[in-house]
């Protein structure tokens, strides 16, 4: 799909330099320096030969082929440049110079500018202001990087030049190689979704990993990476997340959505896996690039110290994965063969005087035991621990059993040489059992989301024709926010259970709607500019008795009048006073990247005081709305706790689903709380307390 990158037959570095201290100089130089067989045409019209190449005045005068240009030149150049590398042909610009969007209006200018004439000619664009690309697989080293990787099958892309360098220079010291390695900076025409795509069908690649900074398109973004995700992992590191970054809006669902939680949720959706830091991303990808992928979350333990093999115990047990039983036949193998003082069960200690041959009979009979999915190897350099041929053993012995096997050879200096020998055999080692654990839980939640069904949408009977009438009528009557006497309608359109309700223009008719209902009911303040009833004394309770209605009226219109003298009072609401049952709320919040952010947690007062709230990007299926019920810390109070009975779960879980129909529906609904939703025993259903919404 870009094979004008992976493949080009000629590249011209545009802006080449005969001065070292010049970028031009340096991408020319690494271009040659790394072994790239195709044509090298140096452009710059003052010099007649750089590093040993014919140079030429412009891209027109360079002979074929050409595919893919590199662009040094000012900024202010760059668009005649794209417009001479179209005439020529090429179909691909690694644009490397700076001052286009990052630095401003007239930046973002330029940018557009160039991304114009490049449609025009058919021409993908990488950039601007990139660190450049390399292609270990054709050689090609087309940026100013110090240092080639070694090939592997890890393709890696970067919104941040600077960490390109930082990554490649861990790379280089940890020996990790990649297949594809590109900065891809401001991402004018190529973004994270084509490299995705692209690599996704690349035989070279057996992970993606991506350090990223914005997503171009969410909710395609979603889509691609859910299918990508099934065939190969995404590794990911997201940066900005923190809720400092998020505009907090008016309700709880907005204040507590930011993009932390839509990043989260996104990636959770699409099966990509989150690394938290780069020291993951790398420990995570190697394990990927490196390994077959486990078949279960039982792990086998081998190691030479107590303390270590304990430290791997406890990392196993805290990331959900659990320590495998090993059969009775390899204990008595393992007895039989190993000192008296050694211990068979999982973990096995070989104790500190191991030599190799003890290290590789016990990786045999623990790789073959049925009951062992994958094998972390402890070692930790002792007098006589033989670390080279340990390493030897544990790589030769591996071949057998097409199970994963990590490394875990604890130290620096002594264990190098051990390291080097578990390299030559693709075992990813990890200098502390944490780091090879989580590596080990990545590769077991990849397995569970291979075994995860796709997407599956319901869909409800709903009316559509309502919910429109009542949004066209807000904004006739300019407003964007509807409280809970209007929202319940929009809900109800979408079969969301509600309790009897009605709004009262005079304390008589109040009395008649309590009447109706039945003793007692709720009264609250009807207005469309009072979204937060509580914070005026807007809401009464327990209501028993006409003379209780009237006095409530008059109250909740005084109180409102009095605190809001500018409000629309259209009277008072009267509901239905709805006893038992456990509150929770549903709310949305319209991310800017993604859509839809539906919350579900513990409602009423205590959701922005507990915060114990999980999101979704909708739309949402059965199964994911399941996972939000258990995903909360108080999910144990929905089962029951000390003799309750279970809450109506497929109660709330359906209420999720209406909810995700309806704001995927309506891209207008910017906000909407259901707080509380009521929750009563199993088989009893919900209701729909109060209510608000907002449109953009």
């Amino acid at each position: 799909m870009l094979e004008m990158f992976t493949e080009p037959r000629g590249v011209a570095v545009i802006g080449a330099s005969a001065d070292p201290e010049k970028l031009g100089y340096q991408v020319l130089n690494n271009v040659i320096q790394y072994g790239y067989e195709g044509g090298i045409y140096p452009i710059n019209p003052k010099a007649p030969e750089i590093l040993g190449k014919k140079a030429y005045p412009t891209v027109l005068e360079c002979p074929d082929p050409v595919d893919m240009a590199v662009i040094l030149v000012p900024n202010k150049a760059v668009p005649g440049v794209i417009e001479q590398c179209g005439q020529r042909g090429i179909k691909g610009a690694v644009i490397i110079t700076a001052g286009f969007r990052e630095s401003g209006r007239e930046g973002r200018i330029l940018q557009d500018e160039v991304l114009e004439i490049a449609t025009r000619y058919g021409m993908r664009l990488i950039g601007p202001n990139v660190l450049g690309i390399i292609d270990t697989v054709c050689k090609l080293n087309a940026s100013f990087a110090a240092g080639m990787p070694r090939r592997g099958k890890i393709a890696f892309m970067s919104q941040s030049g600077a960490l390109c360098t930082s990554i490649l220079d861990m790379a280089l010291g940890q020996g990790i190689g990649f297949s594809r390695f590109y900065s891809i900076g401001n991402k004018a025409d190529i973004n994270e979704l084509d490299l995705i795509t692209t690599w996704a069908q690349d035989d070279e690649t057996r992970a993606i990993m991506a350090y990223l900074e914005g997503i171009t398109n969410g909710p395609e973004f979603i889509r691609m990476a859910s299918e990508v995700t099934r065939h190969k992992p995404i590794i990911a590191i997201k940066s900005g997340t923190t809720s400092a970054g998020s505009k907090a809006v008016s309700s709880h669902t907005g204040s507590l959505a930011g993009s932390e939680a839509s990043y989260d949720a996104a990636f959770k959706q699409s099966g990509i896996i989150r690394a938290e830091s780069v020291q993951d991303l790398f420990d995570i990808a190697q394990a990927f690039a490196r390994q077959p992928l486990i078949k279960g979350d039982a792990i086998g333990v081998i190691t030479n110290a107590g303390g270590p093999g304990i430290m791997a115990s406890d990392a196993i047990e805290h990331a959900g994965l659990r320590l495998a039983a090993l059969t009775d036949e390899t204990k008595q193998t393992l007895q039989a063969k190993l000192p008296a003082a050694a211990s068979v069960a999982n973990p096995v200690d070989v104790l500190g005087d191991a030599y190799a041959d003890r290290y590789a009979m016990a990786i045999d009979h623990v790789l073959a035991d049925p009951n062992v999915d994958a094998l972390m190897v402890v070692l930790t350099p002792q007098t006589m621990t033989q670390i080279p041929e340990t390493g030897e053993a544990l790589g030769t012995i591996s071949k057998k059993y097409g199970k994963p096997v990590f490394g875990c050879f604890m130290g620096d200096l002594a264990i190098a040489k051990g390291v080097q020998v578990l390299r030559s055999y693709d075992v990813p080692n990890y200098q502390v059992p944490e780091r090879a654990v989580k590596a080990i839980a990545a590769m077991r939640d990849q397995r569970r989301w291979l075994d995860t069904p796709p997407l599956q949408v319901e869909t409800f009977e709903a009316n559509k024709e309502k919910v429109a009438a009542l949004f066209a009528a807000a904004r006739a009557d300019g407003r964007v926010t509807m409280g809970d006497a209007e929202a319940r309608d929009v809900l109800e359109a979408y079969g969301i259970p509600l309790p009897k309700s009605g709004v009262a223009a005079t304390a008589e008719d109040a009395v008649t709607m309590a009447e109706e209902m039945g003793y007692p009911v709720v009264m609250k303040i009807a207005s469309p500019d009072i979204l937060h009833k509580s914070d005026i004394g807007g809401i009464k309770l327990n209501i028993t008795s006409a003379t209780e209605v009237r006095d409530a009226f008059d109250l909740l219109v005084y109180r409102a009048k009095r605190f809001m003298p500018d409000a629309t009072i259209w009277g008072c609401q009267v509901q239905q006073m709805v006893k038992g049952g456990r509150e929770v709320i549903i709310g949305v919040n319209r991310d800017p990247q993604f859509g839809p952010l539906i919350m579900f947690g513990l409602g009423g007062i205590y959701v922005e005081a507990l915060k114990d709230v999980t999101f979704r990007v909708a739309p949402i299926d059965r199964r994911q709305a399941t996972e939000m019920l258990d995903e909360i810390r108080s999910y144990r109070l929905l089962r029951g706790v000390r003799g309750e009975k279970p809450s109506d779960r497929p109660a709330i879980v359906e209420t999720l689903l209406r909810i995700s129909q309806l704001v995927t529906d309506f891209p207008e609904i910017v906000e909407l709380d259901i707080n509380p939703l009521m929750v009563f025993e199993q088989g009893r259903g919900v209701l729909g307390i109060d209510m608000r919404l907002a449109l953009k």
